[in-house]
C-alpha cells in the first residue's frame, strides 16, 4: 500500500489534500451541531487571561502614541499613500466594524474575526492584511492587555484623530476568537462577488444578509453589479445601510465622511492580482492579492479594481469630498483595471489631489457609481445639502455614527471596559436604569406573592422564558435586563401569547411596585418559582435587573428581534427556508448554548408544559425526565401529517396517542442528540437532569448581566 494512504491524519500528502467522505457529504441533510461547539477553551491559548482586567491596565495615550508612530513610518514592503497609514487603517477599521448586521446580530468588530477566513480573504477586504502586518508591532509590545479585536477598532480612530478629523473616542473591552466564526451565514453563493440572495426585486435581500454580493462589506461601489447607475446604486445603499443599522443621515455622515481620506487601488489589470490569503502559497507567509503589475504596490497597487482620490487632500479632514461632488458635473468613465468610476468635467488645477508616491505630480479625483449616487438621491442629496452649509454639524454626525458603526456590538455601555470614549449615551445602547440588590428575605417575600397570585407554574415560567430568551450574544442584545417583555414592541409579539402575557404582567407589576422591586427581577423570580412548584428544589436567582422605559426603548431595532420560531417553545411561525431544528440550533447558539444544554432546556421546558404549539406535551406536568423516557419509547410508531407537524400512533392499537413537531422529533432522530437524550432519561440521571437543566435555565436568565461576569 502507498505509504501516503497510510498516513494517520486525514490528508494524502501535504499539498494534495485526501481526506474522504465525511459524514456531511454521506449525508448532507443530517443537523450540524458544530454551531454549537464554537469557541471552546480548548482553541483559546489566552483561556487563562482575564482580558476584562488586563484592558483595565492598558495605558492607551501609549497605545495611541505607538499607532501615531507607525502610521508615519512608510515601509519599503508596502509604502504608505502620502507618506500616512491613516486612511489605510480607517479602511480597515471600517470593514472590521461594518460586517455587523441586525437581522442576528453577527459579524462586527467585537471578536477580530478579520484575522481568519472567510474575512481575511474576502474581495472587498483586499490587501487589508498588509494593514494588519504593520500593526503587529504595536500588538507584541502591548501583548495580553491589548486585543486585537481592540486594536483593529482602535487604530482606526487613531488616525481619524492624527489627521484631524472628529472623533468619540474608542471603548475597549472586546475579546479574541482564536479560530473562524463559522456560525455565520455570510451567504449561499459558491462564488466571489455572486449575488444569488435576492427574491423578486432588489429591496428583497435574504434574511439575515445586508450585503449585496458575496465578499463585500457593503454595496458594489461601482453600482449593482457594476451596472454604474446612481439611482439604482441609492436603492442598494438605503438598504444594506439599514440592514446594518444606519438611517439615511448616518449614511451619508459616514460615507462622506470616511470617503475624506485615502483613495482606491486600480492601477492595473486584475489578471496581475495573485490569490487571497487563504490561497497562497506556503512562503508568501499569509499575504494575499500578490501583485506582478510592475512592483505591485504604492502608485502600482490593485485592489478594488477603482483609481484614485476622493478629494484633493486625501490625509486630511476636511469638506473636501462633500464639495468636490457638489461643484462639478461628473462623467462616467473607467480605471486602468476596468472599474466604472466618475471624473470630473473641466476640472481646475486647484482640486487636482497629489500622486500617492510623493513625486509631485498630480492626479484626478474620482467618485463611484456609490458616491454619485448620494448626489442623485433626493433624500440623500439634501442631508450632502445641509452638512455642506454646516460643516460642524456634519462633524459630528460623522463622529456619532462612525463611534456607532465601530460599538454597535459591544451591547450596553457596562460593557465598555476601558478607553477614550466620549461619556454619552444612545438609544442604540438599549440604555436601562440601574437595579437594586433585593435580599435573601425580599427574594422569599416575593415568591410567596407569586405562588399565590392565582398563576400557573407554566405561565411563569413561560414569561421568564420569554424575557430572557431575546438575548443575542451576538450583539449583546435582548435579554431578561430591562424587562422590555412588558414594552412595545415585545408585549405583542406573537410568540409570546401577548393574552397570557398581559394577565401576567398585571400580577407582576403590582408584587413589584409593593415589595420595591423591578418587574424586570420579579419575572425572573417568577420562573423560579414555577420551577420550585414542578420540582426543583431549589433554583438560585441574581437580582439586581432595573426597568426600562418605553422612551428608552427602539421599538423599530428591537422588532428585529422577535422569534419568527422558538424550538424551546415548540413555536413556528410559518414554513421557512431553514427547518425549525436548524432555526433552534441557531437561537441556542446566540444563547451561548452548548448541546448539552439545549437538550436539558428543550426536554424540561416541554415536561412543565410549554409549548406553543400545543405538540409535544407528553410529559409529567413535573420537571423531571420523563419527557425524554416517553421520546425514546418503542411502543409508538410516529408518521408525519404536515410541514412540521407528527402522530405517534399505538403499535398495538393503532390509535393515536400524542403529536409532536420537527423540533420535538429531532432529539430522537438526530444521533448525536438522541445519544444526549438516552442519558438523561436513564433512572440514574433523574437528579443530575434536574440540577444541569436549572444550570442551563439560570444561564439564560443571567445571560445579559454583563455586571456578573469576572
Amino acid at each position: 500500500m502507498n505509504a501516503e494512504v497510510k498516513c494517520p491524519f486525514m490528508h494524502g500528502s501535504t499539498t494534495t489534500p485526501v481526506t474522504g467522505q465525511q459524514n456531511k457529504d454521506w449525508w448532507p441533510n443530517q443537523l450540524n451541531l458544530d454551531i454549537l461547539r464554537q469557541h471552546d477553551i480548548k482553541s483559546n491559548p489566552a483561556a487563562d487571561v482575564n482580558y476584562k482586567e488586563e484592558v483595565k491596565k492598558l495605558d492607551v495615550d501609549a497605545v495611541k502614541a505607538e499607532i501615531k508612530t507607525v502610521m508615519r513610518d512608510s515601509q519599503d514592503w508596502w509604502p504608505a499613500d502620502y507618506g500616512h497609514y491613516g486612511p489605510f487603517f480607517i479602511r480597515m477599521t471600517w470593514h472590521v466594524a461594518g460586517t455587523y448586521r441586525t437581522g442576528d446580530g453577527r459579524g462586527g468588530a467585537g471578536t477580530g474575526a478579520q484575522r481568519f477566513a472567510p474575512l481575511n480573504s474576502w474581495p472587498d477586504n483586499g490587501n487589508l492584511d498588509k494593514a494588519r502586518r504593520l500593526l503587529w508591532p504595536v500588538k507584541e509590545k502591548f501583548g495580553n492587555s491589548l486585543s486585537w479585536a481592540d486594536l483593529l477598532v482602535l487604530a482606526g480612530n487613531v488616525a481619524i484623530e492624527d489627521m484631524g478629523g472628529p472623533n468619540h473616542g474608542t471603548a475597549l473591552g472586546r475579546d479574541d476568537i482564536w479560530h473562524p466564526e463559522k456560525d455565520i451565514y455570510w451567504g449561499a453563493e459558491d462564488e466571489w462577488l455572486g449575488d444569488n440572495r435576492y427574491g423578486g426585486t432588489r429591496q428583497d435581500l435574504e434574511n439575515p444578509l445586508a450585503a449585496v454580493q458575496m465578499g463585500l462589506i457593503y454595496v458594489n461601489p461601482q453600482g449593482p453589479n457594476a451596472n454604474p447607475d446612481p439611482a439604482l446604486s441609492a436603492q442598494d445603499i438605503r438598504e444594506t445601510f439599514a440592514r446594518m443599522a444606519m438611517n439615511d443621515e448616518e449614511t451619508v455622515a459616514l460615507t462622506a465622511g470616511g470617503h475624506t481620506f485615502g483613495k482606491a487601488h486600480g492601477a492595473g489589470p486584475e489578471s496581475h492580482v495573485g490569490a487571497e490569503p487563504e490561497s497562497g502559497a506556503i512562503e508568501a507567509q499569509g499575504f494575499g492579492w500578490l501583485s506582478s503589475h510592475k512592483s505591485g504596490k504604492g502608485v502600482d497597487a490593485i485592489t478594488s479594481g477603482i483609481e484614485g482620490p476622493w478629494t484633493s487632500n486625501p490625509i486630511q479632514w476636511d469638506m473636501g469630498y462633500l464639495e468636490l461632488l457638489f461643484k462639478y458635473d461628473w462623467e462616467l468613465t473607467k480605471s486602468p483595471a476596468g472599474a466604472h468610476i466618475w471624473h470630473p468635467v473641466n476640472i481646475a488645477d486647484e482640486d487636482m489631489a497629489p500622486e500617492v508616491d510623493g513625486s509631485g505630480k498630480t492626479v484626478t479625483p474620482m467618485m463611484t457609481t456609490a458616491d454619485m449616487a448620494l448626489k442623485t438621491d433626493p433624500s440623500y442629496k439634501a442631508i450632502c445639502e445641509r452638512f455642506l452649509a454646516n460643516p460642524e454639524e456634519f462633524g459630528q454626525a460623522f463622529a456619532r455614527a462612525w463611534f456607532k458603526l465601530l460599538h454597535r456590538d459591544m451591547g450596553p455601555k457596562s460593557n465598555y471596559i476601558a478607553g477614550d470614549y466620549l461619556d454619552a449615551e444612545y438609544i442604540w445602547q438599549d440604555p436601562i436604569p440601574a437595579g437594586k440588590q433585593l435580599s435573601d428575605s425580599a427574594v422569599s417575600a416575593i415568591k410567596k406573592e407569586i405562588a399565590t397570585s392565582g398563576l400557573t407554574g407554566t405561565e411563569m415560567v413561560e414569561t421568564a422564558w420569554a424575557s430572557a430568551s431575546t438575548f443575542r450574544g451576538s450583539d449583546m442584545r435582548g435579554g431578561s435586563n430591562g424587562a422590555r417583555i412588558r414594552l412595545a414592541p415585545q408585549k405583542d409579539w406573537a410568540a409570546n401569547n401577548p393574552a397570557q402575557l398581559s394577565k401576567v404582567l398585571v400580577a407582576y407589576e403590582k408584587i413589584a411596585s409593593s415589595k420595591g422591586a423591578s418587574v424586570a427581577d420579579v419575572i425572573v423570580i417568577g420562573g423560579a418559582v414555577g420551577l420550585e412548584q414542578a420540582g426543583a428544589k431549589t433554583v438560585p436567582v441574581t437580582t439586581g435587573r432595573g426597568d426600562a422605559t418605553q422612551e428608552t426603548t427602539d421599538v423599530d431595532s428591537f422588532a428585529l428581534l422577535e422569534p419568527r420560531a422558538d424550538g424551546f417553545r415548540n413555536y413556528c411561525e410559518t414554513e421557512f427556508g431553514v427547518s425549525p431544528e436548524e432555526m433552534m440550533l441557531d437561537k441556542a447558539q446566540l444563547l451561548g448554548l452548548t448541546p448539552a444544554e439545549m437538550t436539558v432546556l428543550a426536554g424540561g421546558l416541554r415536561s412543565v408544559g410549554v409549548s406553543v404549539s400545543g405538540d409535544g406535551l407528553w410529559g409529567s406536568g413535573k420537571l423531571d425526565n420523563s419527557w425524554f423516557k416517553t421520546l425514546l419509547s418503542m411502543d409508538v410508531a410516529w408518521s408525519a401529517t404536515g410541514y412540521n407537524s407528527y402522530e405517534a400512533k399505538d403499535r398495538k392499537s393503532g390509535a393515536t396517542v400524542r403529536t409532536a413537531s420537527r423540533t420535538d422529533l429531532v432529539f430522537g432522530s438526530n444521533s448525536e442528540l438522541r445519544a444526549l437524550v438516552e442519558f438523561y432519561a436513564q433512572d440514574d440521571n433523574q437528579d443530575k437532569f434536574v440540577a444541569d437543566f436549572v444550570a442551563a435555565w439560570i444561564k439564560v436568565m443571567d445571560a445579559d448581566r454583563f455586571d456578573l461576569r469576572a
